[in-house]
């Protein structure tokens, strides 16, 4: 959908949703326009980047008390960046994001700013370069869980995000905030990242579009823990990714963040992304996984997913339920929670290995729940590491050679809606999570994830709209390695053809 507004209209249309709050029916259009719109009406000269920031900014200032998302606010530097991007346009240049404002997940290093806690870097993660470069405004962070290990964004520094759409439950995690922040209509664009579903999780949740993209697509310098040194690395399953409130806006986020880290000295070549396999939806061959064997899925989640394929096969794709060439599931996602484990294992104390380590030797030689395998994850030696990492690249092959007779894979991005506020200690051991009124462990939620992650696969978070219980409902469609512009393509024909984005009640 396409908002085209006067200068006058649009920020009048802003004003009245930072004076009013949820009553400002007027704000609607222009609160959720897309980047694509925007930049149109920019380049129009129909508003200006300063209008759009200072709108921006007003719609934060007087919505986020209730959701708590953006909680590093760079305002200030914005306003002068947004003049600048004025007397740009006015100059006649041109940037792919020029005058646009966004955020971007606290983990990202944006120079002067603090991150975790108080340590200020004096350089942005390259990640962050690039999208200031394309032009985009960045008006600060947002939030995410302690350690950017859960499901929900809440920790000591800043507090808890809650979800637009009920205020109770969580955005998803790690990039909680950023995923709110889109839903609330506080910016079009956000930057996240994704090991354990981050960038999915929060999408699905949160009702809004989201790509992982393929392993090393996106360099990763400048994202790591506080104070680590401003040098390349690649990532074993972590990924960078865009978010947005449609498919068009995530590809024109992945172009400006597509690209080789310079200080690799001609060692990361750019990794060619081939077109979308197909432009027609009906000309996609479809594989629909709705089943997971070794955790449940909520019935309102299957059939979000059942129903999205019955609409496929009317507009003529080919749906297939089973493939002879798939990998087998249970092995690819307990190959992955292993690897995961030891990658989580890194911050961990001294005493919760240990303890980790006790309990790992007290499990019975033939358990091979999930439960086990993270523990003998987190204890793994080096060797072990080696040997589960050859495991993973044998099923990389077959996951790969999978998506020569089919083009995308659909499944779950995760095994419910977004569920209640669950603050609660022990989060590997007690946390519970209600799957139709069955308590299962809390950890294990994140099976949905470990086809894309394991594999280095690109996967796309788009909204199929409120479930019966009237949260948001996603599908995750999962490509070949590099078919990037194939995943997100798909998620477009799926948005264009049944519709995409819709606000949260309220807001």
């Amino acid at each position: 959908m396409t908002y085209v507004v006067g200068r006058r209209h649009f920020v009048a249309g802003l004003g009245a949703a930072a004076v009013a709050g949820t009553n400002a029916k007027a704000a609607t259009p222009p609160a959720y326009a897309t980047a694509t719109d925007l930049l149109q009406q920019l380049a129009a000269r129909q508003v200006s980047a300063r209008e759009l920031t200072d709108a921006a900014i007003a719609r934060i200032e007087a919505l986020d008390p209730r959701i708590n998302a953006v909680v590093v606010r760079d305002f200030a530097r914005a306003r002068t960046a947004a003049d600048a991007a004025d007397a740009a346009l006015a100059r006649g240049e041109t940037g792919a994001l020029l005058g646009l404002p966004m955020t971007v997940k606290e983990q990202f290093n944006v120079a002067g700013l603090p991150k975790f806690r108080d340590w200020r870097p004096d350089f942005d993660a390259l990640a962050v370069q690039r999208l200031k470069a394309a032009g985009a405004i960045i008006l600060g962070k947002t939030n995410v869980p302690a350690n950017l290990s859960d499901w929900q964004s809440y920790n000591d520094v800043y507090g808890t995000t809650n979800n637009p759409w009920d205020t109770t439950r969580s955005p998803g995690g790690s990039s909680g905030g950023s995923a709110a922040s889109l839903a609330a209509g506080f910016v079009p664009l956000e930057l996240g990242s994704d090991i354990g579903g981050s960038l999915r999780a929060p999408a699905h949740f949160c009702g809004v579009f989201a790509h992982k993209t393929s392993l090393d697509l996106i360099p990763q310098r400048g994202s790591g823990p506080p104070e680590a040194p401003p040098i390349p690395s690649v990532g074993d399953m972590s990924v960078i990714g865009p978010m947005a409130r449609s498919a068009a806006d995530l590809a024109l986020e992945l172009e400006v963040l597509a690209g080789p880290d310079a200080l690799w000295n001609g060692i990361g070549t750019r990794l060619a992304l081939p077109p979308p396999r197909h432009d027609r939806i009906g000309d996609f061959r479809v594989l629909v996984l709705d089943a997971h064997p070794l955790f449940p899925t909520a019935v309102s989640i299957r059939s979000a997913i059942d129903g999205l394929a019955e609409r496929l096969a009317k507009v003529g794709c080919t749906v297939l339920r089973r493939h002879p060439d798939m990998p087998d599931l249970a092995r690819t996602t307990r190959n992955y929670v292993a690897l995961l484990a030891a990658s989580f294992a890194v911050d961990l104390t001294v005493q919760e290995r240990v303890n980790a380590g006790a309990a790992a030797a007290a499990l019975a030689a033939d358990d091979v729940s999930l439960t086990a395998t993270w523990l003998h994850g987190i204890t793994m030696t080096h060797p072990a590491w080696i040997q589960a990492s050859r495991m993973r690249q044998g099923l990389r092959a077959g996951w790969q050679a999978l998506f020569r007779s089919v083009d995308v894979v659909l499944c779950p991005p995760m095994p419910t809606p977004a569920f209640p506020h669950d603050h609660s200690p022990l989060q590997h051991s007690a946390r519970k999570l209600d799957v139709d009124g069955r308590k299962l462990p809390y950890d294990n939620q994140l099976v949905w994830s470990a086809i894309a992650t394991l594999t280095g696969l690109p996967a796309t978070v788009a909204p199929l709209g409120p479930g019966d219980g009237s949260l948001p409902i996603g599908v995750q469609i999962i490509g070949g390695y590099l078919d990037d512009r194939t995943t997100i393509g798909f998620a477009g024909l799926i948005e264009r053809e049944f519709g995409g984005f819709t606000p949260p009640p309220g807001l």
